[in-house]
């Protein structure tokens, strides 16, 4: 620089101040375009080729070197005013803080980024105390930067903090909230990456695709996103399907209502016939025996048949699902409730209610199962005597009236 300005020694004064910014910025720009185009590219190939946080960190701290050389050689720029050094220097050591600032954010991005890779972290993620720790980082970096324009002490700025205190809760309410929720989620195995979960007062149904520190992000299953704020899954409930897709099977629970005015007795031949189906053998031979025995014991010669105990067709049918469901080969078996049970009858019929679990927890394959069993019931239950209840359409109107003629 000093043998510049010798060689334009005569030249105007404001001249020589321009030739020597020129240079400066040209050695400047010269230096970060060797960092950012030549160096960066030969380190490349001993890089994380997978993720692209690696390469802006690194841009962000090679930025500290050209800003350096402009706060360094400011000064030797000839016949500029002080006052313009001074801002000069201000400035581009600001702007070093930034990017030493923005570099170190960068890292921890990189670090979660490693750690999500890991089994462990769909279950236990970072990614709420990696972004607190950006927000101190930031945080300080912000207070260094005004220190540095003001050309004052930063502890001089953090002794003023405390009768801002106030404000300060005020404007990071939401982030304290967010981290106190965060690490109630965490530490509680909660909610992980990848869980299904129903929030119905957000309107969120579906799959959770990221945990952040401020907000959970949830695609639903009609492929839309919802946003929830991460203090509100502690605030208020919400469910998790995980236990559900871990145990491998999932819930039907759904119920055939049966018209009550089909529900009557079977006589001998109704129950003979009905030995046609093989899932009824063992049903039909032990309650059939289990009555005759009872009768025996507590009727005499005498006493009047509709005192005997017989055999229902509601009943039947409740056995002969019941051993359905026992032979299906999708329906779950050891460790899985597996029941078929009567609700209260109401004026819509008698509610038959199927509990049960698929050995599948994917929702195509579970639909398919559940619509396949429900065919097979209603379609078997005139079998049986029994009708299924509904209410009464135009067309059942007119073929009364067709009978009234």
């Amino acid at each position: 620089m000093q043998r510049l300005l010798d060689d334009y020694s005569g030249l105007p004064l404001w001249l020589q101040s321009l030739i020597a910014l020129c240079a400066l910025a040209v050695a400047a720009l010269t230096v970060n375009w060797l960092l950012k185009k030549v160096l960066l590219r030969i380190a490349a190939p001993y890089l994380d080729a997978r993720s692209d946080t690696v390469d802006r960190s690194a841009a962000w701290l090679t930025t500290v070197i050209p800003l350096l050389l402009v706060s360094r050689g400011i000064g030797l720029v000839p016949h500029l005013p002080e006052e313009v050094v001074n801002v000069t220097v201000n400035i581009a050591r600001t702007m070093i803080v930034l990017s030493i600032a923005m570099a170190i954010g960068g890292a921890l991005d990189y670090a979660n980024e490693l750690y999500s890779r890991r089994p462990e972290s769909r279950s236990r993620p970072i990614k709420g105390y990696v972004q607190v720790v950006k927000i101190a980082i930031y945080f300080g970096a912000a207070i260094l930067m005004i220190a540095v324009l003001i050309e004052q002490s930063p502890l001089l700025l953090l002794s003023g903090l405390g009768a801002m205190a106030a404000v300060l809760m005020l404007v990071f309410k939401d982030t304290i909230l967010s981290l106190v929720a965060s690490v109630q989620l965490s530490s509680n195995d909660m909610l992980r990456v990848g869980d299904w979960i129903e929030m119905p007062g957000m309107n969120a149904d579906g799959d959770v695709v990221d945990i952040a520190l401020h907000t959970v992000k949830i695609r639903n299953f009609d492929k839309t996103i919802t946003t929830i704020p991460t203090h509100r899954l502690i605030a208020d409930s919400f469910r998790n399907w995980r236990g559900m897709n871990e145990s491998g099977g999932r819930r039907i629970k759904r119920a055939l209502v049966v018209d009550q005015n089909s529900i009557r007795f079977l006589d001998d031949k109704e129950t003979d016939d009905l030995k046609r189906f093989r899932l009824l053998d063992d049903y039909l031979a032990r309650k059939q025996e289990e009555i005759a025995e009872w009768n025996r014991h507590e009727l005499s010669s005498d006493c009047d048949t509709i005192n005997a105990r017989r055999i229902t067709n509601i009943g039947t049918l409740r056995a002969y699902v019941i051993a359905y469901l026992k032979s299906h080969p999708r329906i779950a078996g050891a460790g899985f409730t597996l029941m078929v049970r009567q609700l209260p009858p109401g004026p819509q019929g008698l509610p038959l209610e199927i509990y049960c679990f698929t050995d599948t927890v994917e929702w195509p394959q579970y639909e398919a199962i559940q619509a396949d069993i429900f065919d097979h019931m209603l379609a078997i239950l005139p079998e049986f005597g029994l009708r299924i209840f509904q209410h009464p359409s135009g067309q059942d109107f007119a073929q009364l009236a067709i009978r009234a003629k």
